[in-house]
């Protein structure tokens, strides 16, 4: 782990006692080396953490006093903050990893949070785009005086070609896309690796990109697909203002943001009568049920046209 990514993993020095510093850090260390867990995923363990070992109080000194009694009370208090079950859920996952880790390390002797129950949630159907909203976001990037109208064509439909999150897009390499297959790979969640087919319009409008604006980004040394007019590799929230101005651009209401276009993505494959275990792998999802959101989304449609259409609907 290079020292600038540490520094911003690490809490401030003072916040914590040194003793459970030194146990967050050889954590850290082990989601990354171990586990390989992307640096936006061990930034929130990180943060969770912190909150939580702050919570002990006088015995945030001695991890080896945990119990689970300390889990269940830091529940109730992110509840009285006022999170959210998903955000309280995940808080827990990261104490659950913490402790299964001091475990290992005989920190503790057992692992005091494998009881505590999780708070239920519940799940929110996501807001997708109508085939006629996506034509006009993609449509959007037409003014040719634009300094960046090929490379911001070029992440619209990429986006909504393969489904791919923001920063799995961000990280996309000139060698990732193969035009004589028709196809992208894509480093995902954990470093894991996936291919995705996509469109030809997609794989031309990254050809143009290619040939006549990147091609002028001399600075670029990483291979990265996407730069900014410095050659530099654009970040996933350079991704996210690209989708926003677009979006402004093509007058929708609402919040569309990359991951709305990855929602399009697979609600439209499954309307459109694509296997759920195909969409799956497309995606990325390790568990097949969070696929299945998507299922649910589209039913939502087929009842919307039950109750306008149906005589007793």
């Amino acid at each position: 782990m290079s020292a600038s990514t540490r520094k911003q993993l690490l809490p401030p020095a003072s916040s914590l006692p040194i003793e459970s510093r030194r146990h967050l850090r050889a954590f850290l260390d082990y989601l990354q080396v171990e586990c390989g867990l992307a640096l936006n995923t061990r930034l929130a363990y990180r943060r969770d953490l912190c909150r939580f070992i702050s919570h002990l109080g006088e015995n945030a000194g001695d991890l080896a006093k945990l119990t689970t009694t300390d889990v269940e009370r830091f529940l109730r208090q992110c509840h009285g903050e006022g999170l959210s079950a998903s955000s309280t859920g995940r808080a827990l996952a990261a104490v659950r990893t913490f402790c299964r880790y001091l475990v290992v390390n005989r920190v503790l002797a057992r692992d005091v949070s494998a009881v505590v129950v999780p708070p239920k949630k519940w799940r929110r159907l996501p807001a997708v785009l109508n085939d006629e909203h996506v034509r006009r976001i993609l449509a959007a990037p037409s003014d040719e005086q634009d300094a960046h109208v090929l490379r911001d064509r070029a992440i619209l439909t990429l986006l909504y070609a393969t489904g791919m999150r923001a920063s799995e897009l961000a990280g996309l390499c000139v060698r990732d896309v193969n035009f004589n297959l028709g196809i992208v790979r894509v480093m995902g969640k954990g470093s894991k690796e996936r291919i995705v087919p996509a469109a030809e319009a997609a794989l031309e409008a990254v050809r143009e990109y290619i040939k006549a604006d990147r091609a002028a980004a001399t600075a670029d040394t990483t291979g990265r697909l996407l730069l900014s007019r410095t050659g530099k590799p654009l970040a996933r929230e350079d991704v996210y203002r690209t989708v926003r101005k677009y979006v402004r651009r093509a007058a929708i209401r609402g919040r569309v943001t990359p991951h709305t276009m990855r929602h399009a993505f697979a609600t439209h494959l499954l309307a459109h009568g694509a296997n759920l275990r195909s969409v799956q792998e497309m995606l990325g999802h390790a568990d097949i049920s969070t696929t299945q959101i998507y299922t649910h989304v589209d039913a939502e449609r087929l009842k919307s046209v039950h109750r306008q259409f149906h005589p007793r609907g």
